[in-house]
């Protein structure tokens, strides 16, 4: 007999009444501290501080100490010098292809799958995603997640979902494919869809992130400020439209506990084996491909085809077309492609934010096909929807505040 989720739950407080049993209560120290992480007056100065810290832990450590005091180094002062001095046949489409422009000073002008397509991945993409997976395992470990999902509950109950959505928020905040897959939390069809739509639009990856921290860090809390407020937005609007209800949930909030190392290596080893496996061959093939498109003049012809759009809807250059065309295979790539077309400050914001919401990348795509080709066919139709609307509607704020 199928049950509803009113009765699920009617059945699990019958179980318990039959197999619970209580003892006497001894209160601790821990406990304390736990209580006061799940209360509103304390718990959301907590939450703050969290994230504060694990938002300094990530930029001061994929930004500062490895990509801008290592990498930056390594592969502008030596690896890119290297390649265009030895590798043959320069000028031909196989150098550019693979090597670049043969002039430039730096990784990310060069953009070909040897230099560029490995910086990204290796010197950016690597250290950001190591460091955001070991922070969140360490927090896993602790016991601090379920009590991060109780306190935004009443949060993401506006927008129709319930605090364990925060966990695929979260595992998007690292890569958007496990988030999607852990979207089967959610107990709703209407959750699971809402979820994962959102996520491919709104949520950026930690490579993106990464990428954006090193290109635009200037801009980039404006770009992060439009992508959470069309995450709420459209989330509010999309539970209008969309039938069914979002149940309460219950969430078992254990003590906390002392983290153990063996746990946090394995999560973490698994995470980044699964980054090495697909994160870094998309990116090698994404320049490669996005050079051949424009060795044949494909872009060329794109930019052409759609400039009335990208300019009189979006407001950015017809440049940005060959970007959103990377995007498809990796959109850290794409972020990193958009640095070097000259655009504005706010044309660059535009651009970024255009990036993050357009196409998920092929992977979050094959993963949301897995999840059933009808919710895929419809979480698309919303994402061209939102695109074109809140592409548009940010271009027309640049307009009325004169920063376009």
């Amino acid at each position: 007999m199928k049950l509803s989720a009113d009765q699920r739950w009617d059945l699990i407080d019958e179980i318990a009444k039959e197999t619970v049993t209580f003892g006497k209560y001894t209160h601790t120290l821990k406990d304390a501290i736990g209580e006061l992480t799940v209360k509103p007056l304390t718990g959301i100065p907590v939450t703050i501080a969290v994230l504060y810290a694990f938002w300094s832990i990530f930029g001061s450590f994929a930004g500062t100490l490895v990509t801008d005091g290592f990498m930056v180094k390594l592969f502008d002062g030596h690896f890119l010098p290297w390649m265009q001095s030895v590798f043959p046949g320069e000028g031909s489409w196989l150098y550019y292809i693979l090597v670049g422009d043969p002039g430039a000073g730096n990784s990310f002008e060069a953009f070909g799958m040897l230099t560029s397509g490995l910086f990204v991945a290796i010197g950016v993409v690597l250290p950001a995603v190591f460091i955001f997976y070991l922070m969140l395992s360490l927090l896993e470990d602790v016991g601090y997640l379920p009590r991060l999902a109780v306190m935004v509950d009443t949060v993401l109950h506006k927008i129709g979902l319930h605090g364990f959505a925060i966990v695929p928020m979260i595992l998007s905040l690292g890569c958007n494919v496990p988030g999607v897959e852990s979207t089967r939390i959610l107990e709703t069809r209407k959750e699971r869809f809402m979820m994962m739509t959102l996520l491919a639009i709104f949520i950026p990856c930690g490579a993106q992130l990464g990428i954006m921290m090193e290109v635009i860090p200037d801009t980039m809390g404006w770009v992060l400020l439009y992508l959470f407020a069309g995450y709420f937005l459209f989330g509010y609007i999309l539970n209008k439209v969309i039938p069914g209800k979002s149940p309460e949930f219950l969430i078992d909030v254990p003590p906390y506990r002392k983290p153990v190392v063996t746990n946090i290596g394995k999560k973490l080893w698994g995470q980044m084996k699964g980054f090495f496996k697909s994160a870094i061959p998309f990116v090698l093939l994404g320049a490669g491909l996005v050079n051949v498109l424009y060795l044949t003049g494909t872009i060329g012809w794109l930019g052409n085809t759609l400039s009335p759009l990208f300019i009189n809807w979006f407001g950015v250059p017809e440049e940005t077309v060959g970007p959103l065309i990377a995007a498809f295979l990796r959109k850290d790539l794409a972020v990193a492609q958009l640095s070097v077309i000259e655009m504005t400050s706010y044309q660059m914001i535009t651009a970024v934010v255009l990036v993050s919401m357009y196409f998920p990348c092929l992977a979050t795509f094959m993963m949301m096909l897995k999840e059933g080709s009808k919710e895929m066919l419809g979480a698309l139709a919303t994402l061209i929807t939102v695109v074109l609307t809140y592409g548009g509607l940010i271009h027309l704020i640049g307009i009325l505040l004169g920063v376009t």
